[in-house]
């Protein structure tokens, strides 16, 4: 019979069958499947062909979605690739295939994988390169062994373009480590980003603030969360999420010094500092809930909303401190300690810096933790501090210089 919208619509599975297909006459391999699905009946159009010495099936469409004259016009369309060497229903397959590692999905295991081995926030950072809309959102639906240099590199510019060359050269690491990733997973044969030129290498900021731009911004800091963690920046030169994510079982009972743990330091070795008057005045205003462990914030990950409180702050201080962020902080502490005449590996040993003196075979016999000598550069700081906010002069006497 010829398969028409009517005879298609007449056919019924015979008793005792729950699949059954009926072909046209008119042409060959064209065909309506029936089947048995829960007790509900689906009619479908489908080719058969043979290529390759292999006889393959396509599914067309439902018959609600085509009708008969529509189905029979793609059926032709594939027998005609076939003719020409295709093998359509590969091609399909292919398709299911790549959809089935496109880079959002594969990214998603990656993630997984990753999560237990990245420090909080990195693997934070990492997730919003890899699935943000704002850095490689077209190539998500992409799949990953389909995805080369000519892909990314329009990415790469747009994010250099919207974001700046630092951001662009970071999203480019995130995603060649997820290459690299993949590649060791059997999910691409190659890295494609290695090929691909880095936007650049993220330049080293040089911003250090004066003494008056450091009393302006501690001045400027709220009462709350944010303006304690910014002042507690200033006198310790942590990490922000360093501060941010303090936890009160982290902090000495006596509140004289705190450790951070080293799954909670960039290094990943434990960090100990004292807390000098400045200091513990500011602990000591933060209540402690019972239950909770954080110091700041109001959720179990310590600290968040950085960036509208920082913007707020920077309201508060526009024509008095020129562009700066937090990480400054760190930086300014570093510079002034040095000016006070403290060692540089003491200011190293306060940062948490393995170089110099504890880095490479120096590092491997130099197990010493200069506590001793940390307060004392500590409590110099604070005492620094104390007489700029009061106008007056230090107490301490900066470190004696060496002997020439």
């Amino acid at each position: 019979m010829k398969l028409d919208q009517k005879s298609a619509a007449a056919q019924e599975l015979e008793s005792g069958k729950t699949e059954q297909f009926f072909w046209d006459d008119e042409l060959k391999g064209f065909g309506l499947r029936l089947r048995n699905e829960g007790g509900r009946l689906h009619r479908t159009w489908v080719v058969q062909y043979r290529t390759k010495g292999r006889q393959r099936r396509q599914t067309i469409a439902r018959f609600e979605k085509l009708r008969a004259k529509q189905a029979r016009d793609a059926a032709t369309v594939v027998f005609a690739k076939v003719a020409l060497g295709e093998d359509p229903q590969a091609v399909k397959e292919a398709e299911r295939a790549s959809a089935a590692r496109a880079l959002r999905i594969v990214v998603t295991d990656y993630l997984a994988m990753k999560e237990s081995t990245l420090r909080p926030a990195s693997y934070r950072v990492t997730r919003i390169y890899l699935t943000g809309d704002r850095y490689f959102r077209p190539l998500h639906s992409r799949g990953v062994a389909e995805i080369g240099r000519a892909d990314i590199v329009p990415c790469l510019n747009r994010i250099t373009r919207d974001s700046g060359r630092v951001t662009a050269s970071r999203a480019r690491a995130a995603l060649s480590a997820f290459f690299t990733w993949a590649m060791k997973q059997g999910y691409v044969d190659s890295n494609p980003v290695i090929a691909t030129e880095d936007p650049g290498p993220a330049q080293e900021r040089e911003r250090v603030l004066s003494d008056s731009e450091l009393v302006a911004v501690w001045k400027a800091c709220p009462d709350n969360n944010f303006g304690k963690i910014v002042r507690l920046l200033i006198l310790t030169g942590c990490m922000r999420e360093e501060i941010g994510g303090l936890r009160w079982s982290e902090i000495a009972p006596n509140r004289t010094s705190f450790t951070l743990p080293a799954e909670r330091t960039k290094n990943a070795h434990s960090h100990t500092l004292p807390l000098l008057p400045l200091a513990q005045a500011i602990i000591a205003s933060v209540p402690q809930v019972v239950g909770r462990d954080h110091v700041f914030g109001v959720r179990g990950n310590g600290f968040t909303g950085w960036q509208r409180a920082k913007q707020a702050l920077d309201d508060h201080l526009v024509n008095v401190v020129d562009a700066w962020n937090l990480h400054d902080l760190r930086r300014s502490l570093a510079t002034r300690m040095v000016e006070l005449d403290v060692e540089p590996h003491i200011v190293e040993a306060i940062l948490n810096h393995y170089s110099g003196h504890r880095s490479g075979v120096a590092g491997v016999y130099n197990r010493a933790k200069y506590a001793r000598q940390i307060r004392s550069a500590l409590t110099l700081w604070d005492d620094h501090l104390r007489s700029l906010l009061g106008g007056g002069e230090r107490k301490i006497l900066p470190f004696a210089s060496p002997a020439a």
